[in-house]
């Protein structure tokens, strides 16, 4: 089934309307003239460390230590993460070396 010009048009303007309203949102809600609400501070606090230990548990459900490479790829790319961050501090330069040597070892090793 193909799509005709006005449905890719009104895709293209709900989505356009749909950035727009995400991105200018915070800045209605929260002026910069008045204070951060606490509960949204305690969110800001609270919420990237959650997300991150949900993203650990998402991307370790399906390890199964007792069968193929019983997990030993994982646990390396979790130790090499964890390691280059507290040496480093870059979030960013952690996660893509976790994710390069697990791809490595994934391809190569195990």
């Amino acid at each position: 089934m193909t799509m005709t010009i006005p449905q890719h048009i009104i895709i293209i303007l709900v989505v356009t309307a749909s950035t727009m309203l995400t991105r200018f949102l915070p800045f209605i809600l929260f002026p910069a003239d008045k204070p951060t609400p606490e509960y949204v501070r305690y969110l800001g606090k609270v919420l990237p460390p959650a997300v991150l230990g949900m993203l650990v548990v998402y991307c370790l459900k399906d390890v199964n230590i007792s069968t193929g490479s019983h997990g030993i790829p994982e646990l390396i790319a979790i130790i090499v993460v964890v390691l280059l961050h507290l040496w480093k501090r870059q979030t960013l330069l952690s996660i893509i070396a976790g994710t390069l040597v697990y791809m490595l070892q994934v391809q190569f090793l195990f």
